[in-house]
């Protein structure tokens, strides 16, 4: 809307000419974000369901009682702030339908105490599926991965099924992997700010993208002012949810924003990003479901004495605090992902 603002206004009052930067509207729509879901929060969230307790989590009975979705808070404050601060015209603002159905099944789970595993899997796929269709418009896509030369380009009927798997994948990894305080904040923050820079520096930047023969996508600072705007939401969840937490995001949150990493990867061209800037994402929530999958489905049983997600076998077998899962993790989750980014960058 801001950027509207200055087309439809511009001429008359030059100041406005900062809504048609992208630079700032990501920077004032992350501080806008993060202050409006910092004063909001504890205003509301009286009004959310409370924690029950999860069958075999660890410490469960610490979360007993405290206000849980507080992602239908926040996530709601980042479809609005996304109205205002991203173009009107701009592609990923026909994805925020899919956000808010996300966000509307993570809540439904998180009061009625949990849908079954193959009803979420099948609306977290409908999800997915819809959203990639969005991005791509079923148009041919181009791709690009780390040691091949060349874009590839793929038609609709392989590029959205790729795009959904991606897509489907994120939101469940992100999923699992709450049930620590701040850490999976933390994680999806981070994850969210790198792929947000790279659309913004990189992949959206016409001049660096033919540098590093990288596909340009002109959509791409917009994605990343999505990318910031979710950034700020979260920064100011955490502020409660550090430890000792005092609300939690439930699958209200957390479904939504692995929602938004997927498809922050797809617009990305390079379906390899999600474990670029990813890696303790999928390797604490996913792994856990490919080792449930693989017993369930195939009968092969991996990993028997590791528990899952991550942050349960670490908190019950190795004897870690809350405090030192959200800290190691976190320098583990950025050496990794910065390494990995530039090397996917540079060898080509």
């Amino acid at each position: 809307m801001l950027n509207w603002i200055y087309h439809a206004l511009g001429q008359a009052w030059g100041p406005l000419r900062l809504f048609d930067s992208f630079f700032f509207l990501a920077g004032i729509g992350f501080a806008a974000s993060a202050l409006v879901t910092w004063a909001l929060l504890p205003k509301l969230w009286r009004r959310l369901p409370t924690d029950r307790g999860r069958a075999f989590a660890v410490d469960a009975e610490k979360s007993l009682g405290k206000p849980l979705s507080a992602g239908l808070i926040f996530i709601s404050i980042f479809c609005i702030a996304a109205l205002i601060f991203v173009p009107l015209t701009a592609r990923p603002l026909l994805t925020l339908p899919f956000i808010v159905l996300a966000m509307l099944v993570g809540f439904l789970d998180d009061r009625r105490g949990g849908f079954s595993e193959y009803q979420l899997a099948l609306m977290d796929l409908g999800i997915a599926v819809g959203a990639a269709a969005v991005i791509y418009g079923l148009q041919p896509a181009a791709i690009w991965l780390p040691g091949w030369k060349d874009s590839i380009v793929l038609s609709p009927w392989i590029a959205v099924p790729l795009a959904t798997g991606v897509i489907w994948l994120a939101i469940n990894a992100t999923n699992c992997s709450d049930g620590v305080d701040a850490v999976s904040g933390s994680l999806t923050a981070t994850a969210i700010m790198l792929l947000g820079g790279l659309l913004y520096a990189v992949i959206g930047n016409a001049g660096v993208a033919e540098h590093l023969n990288i596909p340009f996508s002109a959509e791409g600072a917009n994605w990343a002012i999505m990318a910031f705007l979710l950034v700020g939401c979260i920064a100011g969840y955490l502020w409660y949810n550090a430890p000792p937490s005092q609300v939690l995001m439930g699958d209200a949150g957390s479904r939504p924003i692995g929602l938004v990493i997927g498809m922050l990867v797809v617009a990305t061209k390079n379906p390899l990003f999600l474990v670029l800037v990813g890696s303790m994402l999928l390797l604490n929530g996913a792994t856990g479901l490919m080792k449930v999958a693989l017993m369930r489905f195939f009968g092969l049983k991996i990993l028997g004495g590791v528990r899952f997600p991550l942050h349960d076998h670490c908190r019950k077998e190795l004897g870690w605090s809350n405090s030192q899962v959200l800290v190691r993790f976190m320098l583990v989750h950025l050496g990794v992902s910065a390494l990995l980014v530039i090397l996917a960058l540079k060898v080509r």
